[in-house]
């Protein structure tokens, strides 16, 4: 299996790259070299020439931290060939269980015990996948309990 790694820009690099683009492609206006990058996204929003694209107020899954995203994906992946994908759905008991299980990884963790003895992966990307298993119980599987 491949493993999709996502490139690492530096969030400055991004808004430098974007102010730049806008300043030589949008009509000159006094002080937008200087402009924030929610400026720049308003002005693509607002633009009569060039690109425009109507994303504001939207989410911006591009904020997800790619290392914490890619650490819980690989733990996922290992929960899908233990179990079987999306077993985690019908776990009988799941807030207890998993919230059990989120404070134990935590406090491994907590503890100076950097990876699950199991997996060889991190505790806190276990942690992750507990917290986010609790969420979508909470929220849509199981939110009377």
């Amino acid at each position: 299996m491949s493993t999709f790694i996502l490139p690492e820009i530096p969030q400055e690099e991004k808004i430098k790259s974007l102010r730049e683009k806008f300043v030589k492609e949008a009509p000159y206006q006094p002080g937008y070299e200087s402009a924030s990058s929610s400026d720049i996204i308003k002005t693509s929003q607002n633009a009569t020439t060039g690109g425009r694209k109507f994303d504001g107020g939207k989410p911006q899954y591009g904020l997800l931290p790619p290392l914490a995203l890619k650490a819980t994906v690989d733990i996922l992946t290992f929960g899908a060939q233990k179990y079987e994908p999306d077993n985690w759905k019908y776990v009988p008991d799941s807030k207890r269980r998993y919230f059990d299980a989120l404070q134990r990884h935590l406090w491994a963790w907590r503890e100076g015990e950097q990876n699950d003895q199991e997996t060889g992966k991190n505790h806190l990307a276990h942690a992750m996948c507990c917290l986010m298993f609790l969420y979508e119980h909470d929220v849509k599987y199981s939110p009377e309990k």
